[in-house]
Order: structure tokens, then C-alpha cells, then sequence
């Protein structure tokens, strides 16, 4: 993707305290240099920030760097670095959502190789907090690699379940279900193409009830285009960046020259 996604980065993710599932992916197409420009749009088509996707590999590490800079001040900025051998592998990831579009702004690294994670955010008190947490099986978490992931999955057969640490205070894993809901169609010029339609989904798990008060609701379902072929390539995303925010749009731009 161009963590977006990430990020997606990014998806906002409920809380759930079943253990994850081992679920890495297969390196089909290799990583490397890449510099793609982004919008963040709402769904109804307004622009709420300019992003970057900047990527560069060396050997078999790659690291990833997804940013979006808001119109009011605001900043999601994700990095992550993972090697890419005979499957994929998160090494690390270090997440900063703060400014006014942000309502719990948050600071979360992963350390893949300790299994440990570190988040700080601010209480109702205005009180700075670091809350970590040693996880399992960190070899096959997806925070940073969902695009990655996305444009080495087989269509007809995807990933089914991706272990995910969310962004919130207190840092619980969950498992991202991964479903392809066929092509869609789209152009670029006057040149017709088809895009593979993933739909990822938050499994609560039988939990659901014991996380209820903190999560609120069943978060709503993301979804990805990514286009196939010899080199797939991320087409655009819809999905809420933080846990409990709106569904918003990530799509790709191109330059406008001013004279």
C-alpha cells in the first residue's frame, strides 16, 4: 500500500484479550524504493490532509514511513521497519497521532524483536502515562506491513487472520480478518482497470463483552484496493485511523505545477 496503512496504520482496532494468531505472510514481490504522495479525503470528498509514503530498502530490511500533515495543525506519522526474507517480519514501529483531529493523541512503539510495547498518551488529568506491555509471537504482527501484506496475498486465498497491536492507552492485541470481496473497476486516464477489494474486519473474539465498556461499539469494517499483476501497487483505502474515529479515505495524487 502506498500503512497507508498502514497504516494503515493504521486501523482503529477494539480491544480484545484472546492470544494472536501466527499468521505470516509469504514474500511474493520484494520491497523497495518508494515515494508515492497521498491524500486523506473524507468519504464525502473533502481534503483533511496531504501524506507521504516513503519507502527504501537495504538487503532484506525495508523501512516505511507513512505520514499525513492536517489542514488544522494535526499529525499521524507511523514508521516501520521489517525484513523481507522468506516471509515478512516486523522488526519495529513507531506510531504519533496529536493535534485537534487526534481526541486521545498517543505515542506507540513496537520492538518486534523483544515483544515489547510502549505507549504514552495524557489521562483525563492531563497527566502524561506510559503503559507497556510484553506480547507473543511478534514475528507476525501487521501494524505498518497491512498494505505490504495486501500486495503479496493470493486473491483467491488471503491472509484470514492478521494479529494487530491497537493504538490505545493500554496495549491489547486483536486479529484482523482479511476477506477479498472481489474486483472493482477503475481508470487512470482513458486506460480501464480492476482493483482486488479486500475488507478487513475486527475480531473481538468471545471477549467481546469484558472489552465492551472501553471499546463502545464494534469498530467498522476497512477496506483496501490493490491493483494485481507482476507489480501490485495500492490503489486507495477506506478506514478510520483511530479507535472510535470516522472512516476516512486514502487515495494516491499526482503533482500539480503552478505557471
Amino acid at each position: 500500500m502506498c500503512r497507508a496503512g498502514a497504516s494503515a496504520a493504521a486501523v482503529a482496532v477494539a480491544l480484545s484479550l484472546t492470544p494472536p494468531v501466527r499468521a505470516q505472510v509469504p514474500v511474493r514481490h520484494t520491497e523497495g524504493l518508494v515515494h508515492g504522495f497521498l491524500a486523506l479525503r473524507t468519504l464525502e470528498g473533502s481534503t483533511l490532509a496531504d501524506g507521504d509514503l516513503i519507502q527504501n530498502a537495504s538487503g532484506t530490511r525495508v523501512t516505511t514511513r507513512l505520514v499525513f500533515h492536517f489542514k488544522d495543525g494535526s499529525l499521524h506519522d507511523e514508521t516501520a521497519i521489517y525484513s523481507q526474507r522468506q516471509s515478512f517480519r516486523l522488526l519495529s514501529d513507531h506510531l504519533v497521532q496529536k493535534g485537534p483531529s487526534f481526541p486521545h493523541p498517543l505515542e506507540m512503539s513496537i520492538d518486534g524483536l523483544k515483544g515489547q510495547v510502549t505507549v504514552r498518551h495524557t489521562d483525563e488529568d492531563g497527566k502524561e502515562k506510559v503503559d507497556t506491555e510484553h506480547i507473543a509471537q511478534p514475528a507476525s504482527l501487521a501494524n505498518g506491513l497491512i498494505l505490504t501484506l495486501l500486495k503479496n496475498a493470493n486473491p483467491a486465498s488471503p491472509p484470514t487472520k492478521l494479529p494487530f497491536v491497537a493504538a490505545t492507552p493500554k496495549p491489547r492485541i486483536v486479529k484482523l480478518e482479511v476477506s477479498s470481496a472481489g474486483e472493482d473497476p477503475f481508470a487512470t486516464g482513458g486506460t480501464g482497470r480492476k482493483a482486488t477489494h479486500y475488507v478487513v474486519k475486527i475480531d473481538v473474539g468471545g471477549v467481546a463483552g469484558l472489552v465492551a465498556p472501553l471499546v463502545g461499539k464494534q469498530p467498522p469494517d476497512s477496506h483496501v484496493w490493490i491493483l494485481g499483476g507482476p507489480a501490485p501497487a495500492f490503489v486507495k483505502s477506506e478506514q478510520p485511523l483511530y479507535n472510535g474515529g470516522p472512516v476516512w479515505r486514502i487515495e494516491l495524487v499526482s503533482p500539480t505545477w503552478k505557471g
